[in-house]
């Protein structure tokens, strides 16, 4: 028998534990089920059976082995959805937010530089004003930030496809819109780069993995659709790690603008890399457990990790049904207002989207909230402990009465598993076709290794593991009520992984620069539905700072 057989991956283990105790196969479609099998099988498990109940068991567990052959002999593509969905609804939860305009800063005092190339890093706030007034149009910025995003990509090793032609079409008709004094919205004519898991019609979707560098989904994801339908301009599809997981891609290494010789971190490596570098205004990210919120704070920009059910994932690449969401990446907080209100909403194949109104206001008094902070992670020593507890002084100086609290005391590290079961059976047909031996990385913590090791989590776990997660829900809830929102670290501690449970949405914005000179980030946490209110917060906090008008050299 080969090594690796993979034809029936679940059969592996109790293969090998036959011929290792001297127990015969048939073949890999008729195992036989012994006693010691069980035994072994249980140990990895942690589970202990009598040899009676090892007796009973074995009609059983072939019966299941069976099951498990026909499921997998039923092809599934990766857009095929699970029929059981999360719910982050806590019991009690109401919404009364009721739909506002969009009341964003007044922009009218924006000045059109003599070189267009200085328009690099203004915010879609200032961009849109000059294409409004007609001071440059949106094909002079496409022109002006494909030649960047062609000028800096050997540096940064940030793009996969330039969509140049589309590009310039959508450049084209925003001109014309604007001409006839149609606005749709205020990103028409500003150029934007998406994540390539992503897919887009006439262009390759890889999810910047080997097994899948040439694939087509010849259909725009419901995000691009909506953006399109905004009037924004598709410059690039950009680098993540393979298959969302660090800023390693089949290309390479995607690099962070403030040290190119470090990665962007992951997985919406290209995301970060390209707005920190003045190569799009703002781009299209996903996160599953920091994949937004890591590369936000080492490339110094600012991110939004939206509620759980907020953003259609129709047309993105399924990592973990119940954890994935899909937010952006932008030069400061209010620019991640003006994107959220054009991708957020229904969409009718997106059966886990919420119909919640979103609201956004410019101005914000913290004297009149509730503000918490995770008191026992501030006071840990870590990296950023110095930059954190300037920045609660500024809040502080703001207005804040900063409210002492700590997350609920739920084993958040053990029911992980729940991303990684999710994980092993979106990529079920990769790892028993064997074609995981084509991922770039295959270290112990890789993508390929865990998938595999994914199979081995029992049912029963990953059932269990969600009924903490709604343990875990309800007792959020209850701290929520008691604060309009709270700031933590970004990385210390478990907040993370526990937001990325519950559905909370999180902003996170630079707040000074470590000791080699990366940036460092703050991160707000707001109640469900709730991003209007941390985008604000995290403005009034950028208002009375400048890390977020602060640029990599290298590429000014």
């Amino acid at each position: 028998m080969q090594s690796k057989t993979k034809k029936y991956f679940g059969l592996f283990l109790l293969i090998i534990l036959s011929f290792a105790t001297g127990f015969i196969v048939k073949s890999t479609d008729e195992v036989v089920i012994t006693n010691i099998m069980i035994t072994e099988a249980g140990n990895l498990i942690g589970l202990q059976f009598t040899t009676k109940e090892k007796d009973s068991m074995q009609v059983l567990l072939k019966e299941q082995l069976d099951y498990y052959k026909t499921i997998r002999d039923t092809k599934l593509k990766n857009s095929v959805v699970p029929a059981v969905s999360f719910n982050p609804i806590p019991i009690g939860f109401k919404n009364t937010n009721k739909k506002s305009s969009l009341n964003l800063s007044d922009y009218s005092n924006v000045i059109m530089p003599k070189d267009i190339n200085d328009l690099a890093y203004y915010s879609i706030g200032q961009l849109s004003e000059l294409l409004k007034t007609k001071k440059v149009t949106s094909t002079e910025l496409t022109k002006m930030y494909l030649g960047r995003l062609k000028k800096f990509d050997p540096d940064l090793n940030c793009i996969i496809t330039l969509t140049e032609e589309l590009a310039f079409e959508q450049a084209k008709k925003a001109d014309e819109n604007f001409e006839k004094g149609i606005v749709l919205s205020p990103l028409q004519g500003i150029p934007y780069g998406v994540k390539d898991l992503l897919s887009t019609k006439n262009y390759k979707t890889t999810w910047g993995a080997m097994p899948y560098k040439d694939q087509y989904i010849d259909e725009d994801a419901e995000v691009v659709k909506k953006l399109n339908k905004a009037g924004a301009v598709l410059v690039a599809k950009l680098t993540l790690g393979a298959l969302a997981m660090d800023d390693y891609w089949f290309g390479g290494r995607t690099r962070n603008p403030w040290d190119t010789s470090k990665g962007s971190s992951g997985s919406s490596a290209g995301p970060a890399s390209a707005v920190s570098a003045g190569l799009v205004p703002f781009a299209i990210g996903t996160e599953t457990w920091g994949s937004i919120i890591s590369p936000s704070t080492v490339c110094g920009v600012s991110g939004l990790r939206p509620t759980y059910g907020r953003v259609s994932r129709t047309g993105a690449m399924a990592l973990s049904w119940s954890m994935d969401k899909i937010g952006s990446i932008c030069r400061n907080a209010e620019d991640l207002a003006i994107v959220f209100n054009s991708i957020y909403g229904n969409d009718l194949q997106d059966q886990t989207l919420y119909d919640y109104p979103f609201n956004y206001s410019n101005k914000i008094d913290f004297k009149k909230l509730k503000i918490g902070y995770l008191k026992n992670d501030f006071d840990k020593k870590y990296d950023f402990k110095l930059h954190d507890s300037l920045t609660l002084n500024t809040l502080k100086k703001l207005g804040a009465d900063l409210i002492p609290i700590e997350l609920p005391d739920i084993p958040v590290n053990a029911i992980q598993i729940i991303l990684t079961a999710e994980a092993g059976a979106a990529f079920d047909d990769l790892t028993l076709s064997g074609r995981d031996d084509l991922l770039t990385r295959q270290g112990k913590y890789e993508w390929s290794n865990i998938f595999r090791a994914s199979r081995f989590i029992p049912a029963v776990e990953y059932v269990n593991a969600n009924r903490i997660r709604f343990l875990l829900i309800q007792k959020m809830y209850e701290l929520m009520q008691k604060i309009d929102f709270y700031i933590s670290p970004s990385w210390e501690g478990n907040n993370l992984l526990l937001t990325n449970l519950t559905g909370n949405p999180s902003v996170v914005v630079p707040n000074g620069f470590s000791k080699d000179g990366t940036p460092t980030s703050i991160t707000f946490t707001g109640r469900l539905f709730d991003e209007g209110l941390i985008i604000s917060a995290a403005k009034f906090f950028q208002d009375a700072t400048n890390f977020h008008l602060k640029h990599p050299e290298m590429f000014k």
